[in-house]
């Protein structure tokens, strides 16, 4: 979805230095796990604490795909596992994943990941969509495979469909857990998942440090939270080729929503739109007329779907213990360095 990438910073997963695996400023897990503990009770910069953990820790939701692709990108391609095959892309996420799991030291986590580009529910529904896409590589392909497996011998709970995307799963796993009285720390940059915030809630955007909940999507997009996929359905989003309606910017889609609330209502008082206080107001009410039907395919697209199927025996996400020789195997495939190593099997 939206954001995957522009929005992250290089820096964050660091290239190893010769003959050792730089780590940045990460305490070593064992020696100081109890400052680890207090850092990650504290609250965070860059928005509001919110009331995540008032009644029970937070559900930890990771979009994982965001973090592969980041670490394709950015690590060098100098790795290979024992069959020769690149691993930069695991070594990268390796070092997000362990950075996550020794800060925070969840209790309920799942991680998400896009299975295919192809055949999402959403490209029935419109076969352009993310059609601007090149097709991942075989060699990154190997990659999210080892990603979930590493998630899974970690005790991690694994999220993937081939029909629905990781925001979907998220929403999904959002809303089971919800019902059980948990409240979601959803880890991703992508603006499109803030549409899933409630009290309680909290988005993080893990490279750069910043968290939000539902009161403070407004002060970032514009409009509220629940109004995310409205305005992505006005605006369209050109990284997920969502088409929106031409000539409808972000300030207007702001504009309209903070003063109908909907799309709905915007449809519905239409006539009312050439007197807005808004330059080019009779214009905007034109082209909404005209492309109402790719305003609403766009919101549909744009709509995170919490009723995505999720794993039989997915619960409520609890941390299961890890599996020793499922690590065993993966470091030796993957070819691990020590500290690494170490990291995994104190995570």
């Amino acid at each position: 979805m939206a954001d995957r990438l522009g929005r992250l910073r290089p820096g964050r997963l660091c290239a190893p230095g010769p003959g050792r695996e730089r780590v940045g400023a990460r305490l070593h897990p064992r020696r100081h796990a109890g400052r680890t503990r207090a850092r990650a009770a504290a609250p965070r910069p860059g928005g509001p604490a919110g009331r995540v953990g008032t009644v029970s820790a937070p559900v930890h939701l990771v979009d994982a795909s965001l973090y592969v692709f980041r670490a394709w990108h950015s690590m060098p391609d100098e790795f290979r596992d024992a069959d020769g095959w690149p691993v930069n892309a695991v070594q990268g996420f390796a070092r997000f994943l362990l950075d996550l799991l020794e800060r925070q030291q969840p209790e309920r986590i799942a991680v998400a990941f896009d299975e295919s580009l192809e055949s999402n529910f959403r490209n029935a529904l419109y076969p352009a969509y993310k059609a601007n896409r090149d097709p991942a590589p075989e060699e990154l392909k190997r990659q999210f495979g080892h990603c979930q497996a590493l998630c899974r011998a970690l005790g991690l709970a694994v999220l993937s469909d081939a029909r629905y995307e990781a925001d979907d799963l998220i929403g999904a796993t959002l809303a089971k857990v919800r019902d059980a009285g948990h409240a979601g720390l959803v880890i991703s940059a992508d603006k499109d998942l803030s549409q899933l915030l409630r009290e309680g809630d909290q988005q993080w955007d893990y490279a750069r440090n910043e968290r939000w909940g539902a009161d403070g999507v407004k002060a970032r997009y514009g409009v509220h939270a629940h109004q995310i996929a409205d305005y992505l359905g006005l605006t369209g989003d050109a990284i997920d080729n969502i088409p929106g309606v031409p000539g409808i910017g972000p300030k207007t889609a702001a504009t309209l929503l903070g003063h109908f609330g909907s799309l709905d209502a915007v449809y519905e008082r239409l006539d009312e739109v050439p007197f807005l206080r808004m330059r080019g107001s009779a214009q905007h009410a034109a082209r909404l007329r005209e492309h109402r039907e790719i305003a609403l395919l766009s919101r549909r697209l744009a709509t995170i779907d919490t009723a995505a199927p999720l794993p039989a025996d997915l619960g409520q996400a609890e941390r299961r213990p890890p599996d020793a020789g499922a690590l065993e195997g993966l470091c030796e495939q993957l070819r691990f360095g020590p500290l690494t190593r170490r990291r995994l099997f104190s995570a």
